[in-house]
């Protein structure tokens, strides 16, 4: 088949990559105004530093970050990368969902819930912070989903949104201002979307990456243990790698742990 037959598995990854820009372009907006309590909707794309509007064939996902060349087209001023990273990590994403679970439902509902994920991520590293308008509703739709979409079962999903949400829970009454509250809301979504083992997994996976960042940074900045490190980004790298790679994982964690 040739790479543009609307038939192959190139064309249609291909296009959901192309769909996932666009939305990657979206949760930059939820990233930014989000926390601030700004509306999504008004007003359009601009500028922050000469509030100009940004044009249409300037605001591209991906590619528009290349043709302006980093810089506002009006007044010059330099846009961070990071918009074009985000385009690019939910482009790759919703290409990958479309790879490995093909158009059956769950894999949209997948490309919704890394949206979700990508948007906490990122608003976690900027104001430590994981916005309850994000995680108490992607509760109900991860239940909702788990019972008419996903491979899952709905008790399975309950029982992944209490057990992980409540390990999380258990630790912050344990070890006081270890754990945010955030965080907790956060993994008992990840729970009724990835489902009791799926959750637990995710919280090993994101710890270890945590520890292991977290330890790095502590020493890079000479701070300690007065670092401050928000871990809504290591759940959901742990989250994302679960998703894709659940039985990998497990399987490799046999192999090293359980001989």
């Amino acid at each position: 088949m040739g790479i543009l037959n609307p038939n192959g598995e190139f064309f249609w990854a291909a296009y959901f990559f192309i769909v996932g820009s666009a939305i990657g372009s979206f949760l930059n907006v939820v990233i930014y105004r989000l926390p601030l309590g700004m509306s999504l909707a008004k007003p359009g794309s601009h500028c922050f530093a000469c509030k100009t509007p940004i044009k249409p064939y300037h605001n591209i996902p991906i590619l528009g970050y290349f043709i302006l060349r980093g810089k506002c087209a009006s007044c010059g001023a330099k846009f961070s990368p990071r918009y074009m990273m985000v385009e690019l990590i939910t482009a790759i994403i919703f290409a990958a969902c479309y790879l490995k679970f093909g158009t059956r439902p769950e894999s949209f509902v997948y490309m919704a819930f890394c949206s979700a994920l990508i948007a906490v991520a990122f608003i976690d590293l900027d104001h430590m912070i994981i916005p309850d308008k994000i995680s108490l509703p992607g509760i109900v739709v991860g239940l909702i989903c788990a019972y008419f979409f996903l491979p899952i079962t709905m008790q399975d999903s309950l029982l992944g949104l209490l057990v992980a949400g409540g390990s999380l829970f258990l630790l912050a009454v344990i070890v006081p201002g270890g754990m945010g509250g955030g965080d907790i809301k956060l993994m008992a979504m990840v729970g009724a979307f990835l489902g009791l083992k799926g959750g637990l997994v995710t919280i090993f996976i994101g710890s270890l990456i945590g520890s292991v960042i977290g330890g790095i940074m502590m020493i890079a900045t000479g701070k300690g243990r007065k670092t401050k490190i928000p871990f809504g980004p290591y759940l959901v790298m742990g989250a994302l790698l679960v998703l894709f790679y659940e039985r990998e994982l497990i399987e490799l964690y046999i192999e090293i742990f359980a001989r």
